[in-house]
This record gives structure tokens, C-alpha cells and sequence, in this order.
């Protein structure tokens, strides 16, 4: 169970998220507000379970607690709504969807020895809170961090929080993964899980060590993309910091974030912009079709299997049963393909004698669908994948301004790409695929969607006023 400092820290956040935005730009401050609280904060079972609300932890408080100060400091520019008709229909679907899902389930399911009860209309309530809750950072995102030096102070937040990561992770590569237990008293998953032939892999204060491996990926991407941008002594420092992370990357034995890191460091060293933004794009893709073709049995599992067998017996079964467990859910939600089958596990196979759950969900998009349908999987992963297609067609390489009737120069047709938004797109991209095999979802997935969502809105209006000076590394060495 949590000690009293694991609960203090929740209470204490919103004080702290007010000194952030005293001391910080605002940009800034949301980006370390939620951030930090993301890296630090303990994470499930802490929280306060309030009637006819989520349950008021990490993922939570600190977006609350932003908009509140916003609301406070910047109530004349608080209009956080998109201007995209499109984004706020996925809004208000993904809002509001709980409730056509907890009215199609109304009815108890009886198996042989055990009941699994219906859902009741009070709990749609819960559940749109939910979600309001976890769109508020891609809203917020969306009207403060808008701007193209807020696409690269977000480059420089994730640097900065992966190097400051980075020490606990060592901590725990050589210890075993104790620090949960040590300052907020429980360890937060299953220890065997953290465990890699006879070593350990970090999981410091979130979910599961998988997402840390997939953190410190992408604050080695952010790192490598900074150093392509930069010159002289501070380009060798980014190097030397790309090569720290992509070495911490290592040691937290994570196939999955290696594969991502090695495929895509050339592609943000070394790629053109239009291609990266196609790299980007193609991930959106793949996340949106994937359910579609292995629905259709179209996924070449039998390939990818033996693939998997050449790298170890150990990843094909792993891999074998996540595409069988898939598979079974997938056919589970077909009984109800529009609404989903809600909560209490109604969406498992479900042994009927005891009522024990016998599948596996892994991926986040299998957990959707088979809770709240294929209605509530597109007004997800669209509001989601939404930004990188709006970068993609509003966003060109820039081209000369153009002469109008009168003589005069014009502002151009469309905008230049801006590097850190391209950037930032490759790794929502990314963060999305992930979303396949793993449930990788984090408050950062939607502040980095929102941050695009207002960068492609607005570009050309940041591209024609003068930025501020770039956040630079040595401001704080």
C-alpha cells in the first residue's frame, strides 16, 4: 500500500505546478508541470477515489491543476478548443462515447457459475470524466505550446528529463527496482516482469519498465535531433548526451525501444524534413490500419513469428501469445462492434466457472475497441493521429513569397517545416505504433499530439512573427 509521503506529493503538486508557472514561461511551465509529474509521481493504487470520479492521481492532478492555473493567469487566452471542426467532433466523441457504451450494456452476463454484472447509467459518468481528464494536457498543449520554440523547448524537456532519469535508472539496473518501494512504499507491477535473464531492467516510478525503456528512446531521439541542429561545442555536447541515453536505452532491455532507436536515430540525423514527416505519417497509418487488417486476418503472423524465432524462442512465444490473446479478443468485440462491452471485464474471455479473466490485452488498441468499440477506437487514435496529417498537408518546404497585383510582397501559400515540430511528429508517430503490441499511452502521447495539433493551426502565423531566441544548453551547464 502507499505511505502518507506517496499521498502528500498528489497534495502538494498543485502548489508546485503554481511556482513553475510564476517562475516559467507558460509554455514551459506546462511542459515541466506535466513532465515531472509523469517521471516522479507515484503511480497507481496512489490516488483519492472520489464518487462519480476517476480515480485523482498522476495522470490527473497535474493536467487539473494546469488548467486551473491557466484559467487564473491567462484567463484572455484561454481559448483551448481546437479551430479543426474534425478535432473537436473527435472531442466531443471521445467524451461522450462512454455513454452510448454504458447503454448497450445494461444487461448482466450469466456464464455457467458466475454473474458479471451489467453497467449501470451513473457509470458513464466516471468514465467521461476519464476521458475529459486525459484530453485536457492535448488541449492544453494545443494553445500554449503552439509555437515553433515551443516545439523545441518540448526537444530540450525531453533531453533534459532523460538525463536526469538517467541516474535513478542506474540505481535500479544495479540494485534491482526498489526505489518505488523505497520513498512511496509498494512496488507498482510484478517484479518477475523486471526481470531479464540475470539482470534488471529500470522501472523507477511509472507503470512498468517497459515505458521507461520507451522514455529514455525518446529522449535519445530528441537528443540526436537537437545535435543536428546545433554547432560547434554545444553540437559535441548533444552528441556525447545522444550517446549516454542511447547506452542507458541498453541497459533497460527493451527489444521493442531498441528496434525504434536504431531505425529511427538515422532518420531524424540524417533524413530530409519532407521524409521525416513521411516516416511520421506512415506510423499514423499503420496504428489506424493495423486493427482493420488484423481484423481481416491480412497480418502475415506466421512471418513475423519466424522472425521473431530467429532473434530467440523466448520473443516468438512472448510475440505467439499476443497475437493469439488478439486474436480472441478481437472476436469478442465483434459481438459488439459499434459500443464496445464497457468495464468489468465484460470485453475478457472469461472462464464461467470462477469467473477468472483468461486473456491477455497488451495492446491499447485491442483494450479499446473491446471496451468501448470501434466507435470509441476512432474517436481515439483519431484525435490522436490527427496533428501529424494536419503537419502533412498544411506544412511544405518554403517557397518564395509571392508578388501580389499591386507589386507588393505577400506572405506565402503555405509554411516552412519546422524541424522540432517534424521532429515531435516522428515521435508521436512512433509512440503510436507503439500502441500495438504495448499500452504506451502516457499524459506525454497527448501533450506532444495537442502541441502539433496547435503548431499546424497556427503555423503560418508563427512563421510569419519573430521567435524567441531558442532554448540553448548553455543557459543552464
Amino acid at each position: 500500500m502507499p505511505n502518507a509521503f506517496a499521498t502528500l506529493t498528489l497534495v502538494l503538486w498543485p502548489l508546485f505546478s503554481v511556482f513553475l508557472f510564476r517562475r516559467l514561461p507558460v509554455g514551459r511551465a506546462l511542459i515541466g508541470c506535466l513532465l515531472l509529474a509523469y517521471l516522479f509521481l507515484p503511480t497507481y493504487p496512489t490516488g483519492f477515489d472520489l464518487p462519480l470520479l476517476p480515480l485523482l492521481g498522476k495522470d490527473v492532478i497535474p493536467a487539473v491543476s494546469a488548467l486551473i492555473i491557466c484559467a487564473s493567469y491567462y484567463r484572455d487566452k484561454l481559448d483551448i478548443l481546437p479551430a479543426s471542426i474534425l478535432a473537436r467532433g473527435f472531442i466531443v466523441l471521445f467524451i461522450l462515447s462512454p455513454v452510448a457504451t454504458t447503454l448497450t450494456n445494461s444487461d448482466p452476463i450469466q456464464y455457467t457459475l458466475y454473474l458479471q454484472p451489467g453497467m449501470r447509467i451513473r457509470e458513464a459518468v466516471p468514465l467521461m470524466f476519464q476521458n475529459a481528464f486525459l484530453v485536457l494536457p492535448f488541449l492544453l498543449a494545443r494553445r500554449f505550446l503552439a509555437s515553433a520554440g515551443d516545439q523545441r523547448d518540448m526537444l530540450w524537456a525531453l533531453l533534459f528529463g532523460g538525463l536526469i532519469y538517467a541516474l535513478p535508472m542506474m540505481v535500479e539496473v544495479v540494485l534491482s527496482p526498489q526505489l518505488n518501494i523505497w520513498v512511496y512504499g509498494y512496488f507498482q507491477h510484478i517484479f518477475s516482469q523486471m526481470v531479464r535473464g540475470d539482470a534488471y531492467r529500470p522501472i523507477v516510478f511509472l507503470n512498468h519498465g517497459l515505458l521507461v525503456a520507451f522514455f529514455a528512446m525518446t529522449a535519445t531521439l530528441a537528443a540526436a535531433a537537437l545535435a543536428r541542429a546545433s554547432t560547434g561545442k554545444t553540437r559535441v555536447q548533444l552528441v556525447l548526451a545522444t550517446v549516454f541515453l542511447f547506452a542507458m536505452l541498453a541497459l533497460c532491455r527493451s527489444l521493442g525501444s531498441m528496434i525504434y532507436a536504431i531505425v529511427l536515430l538515422p532518420v531524424v540525423m540524417v533524413f530530409a524534413l519532407r521524409m521525416q514527416l513521411m516516416v511520421a505519417v506512415s506510423f499514423a497509418v499503420l496504428v489506424l490500419a493495423y486493427p482493420v487488417l488484423r481484423g481481416a486476418e491480412a497480418v502475415p503472423t506466421d512471418q513475423i513469428l519466424a522472425i521473431a524465432h530467429e532473434i530467440s524462442p523466448e520473443r516468438e512465444n512472448s510475440l505467439a501469445i499476443r497475437f493469439n490473446n488478439e486474436a480472441a479478443l478481437l472476436e469478442r468485440a465483434s459481438e459488439r462492434p459499434v459500443f464496445g462491452w464497457g468495464m468489468w471485464a465484460r470485453n475478457h474471455i472469461i472462464d464461467p466457472t470462477d469467473g477468472r479473466i483468461l486473456s491477455i490485452s497488451d495492446g491499447h488498441w485491442v483494450i479499446v475497441i473491446g471496451a468501448f468499440g470501434w466507435l470509441g477506437f476512432v474517436a481515439k487514435f483519431g484525435l490522436l493521429t490527427l496533428p501529424i496529417f494536419m503537419l502533412w498537408t498544411k506544412s511544405v518546404v518554403a517557397r518564395p513569397p509571392l508578388i501580389g497585383r499591386d507589386g507588393d510582397e505577400t506572405a506565402p501559400l503555405s509554411v516552412p517545416l519546422e524541424p522540432a515540430a517534424v521532429v515531435l511528429s516522428v515521435l508521436l508517430g512512433v509512440n503510436l505504433a507503439d500502441l500495438i503490441p504495448n499500452a504506451s499511452i502516457t499524459p506525454l502521447t497527448w501533450l506532444m499530439a495537442g502541441a502539433l495539433l496547435g503548431y499546424a493551426e497556427h503555423a503560418r502565423q508563427f512563421a510569419l512573427r519573430p521567435q524567441r531566441p531558442a532554448f540553448a544548453l548553455r543557459t543552464v551547464l
